[in-house]
């Protein structure tokens, strides 16, 4: 993780996150820690990080998500030179997504 995020107050955070037990504690606390518009920028990250990883072009991306094309690029580099934090939890989404269909 980059050095300039990991202190103990981010140790506070995933620890915080980490306890929470069910979807339902998730939104409750998410709520309350993140403003709507945070919140949905990040589900809207995830969300391109699973149409990447399927292979969808960018304009395809911009058209169902609505994020733009450096949001695009930036999660791009994530997947591809990143910490692994979207690839380790891509199988949860795929899971997550057939159930849906």
């Amino acid at each position: 993780m980059a050095a300039n995020i990991h202190d103990h107050l981010t140790d506070q955070l995933f620890k915080a996150i980490l306890s929470l037990k069910d979807e339902e504690q998730c939104y409750k606390f998410f709520e309350d820690i993140c403003t709507i518009s945070e919140l949905k920028a990040m589900a809207q990250r995830l969300e391109v990080a699973r149409m990447l990883d399927e292979g969808c072009i960018y304009e395809t991306i911009v058209e169902k998500t609505g994020a733009s094309t450096a949001t695009i690029s930036r999660v791009k580099r994530c997947l591809v030179y990143g910490a692994d934090g979207y690839n380790s939890v891509m199988q949860v989404i795929k899971e997550g997504k057939k159930k849906d269909d």
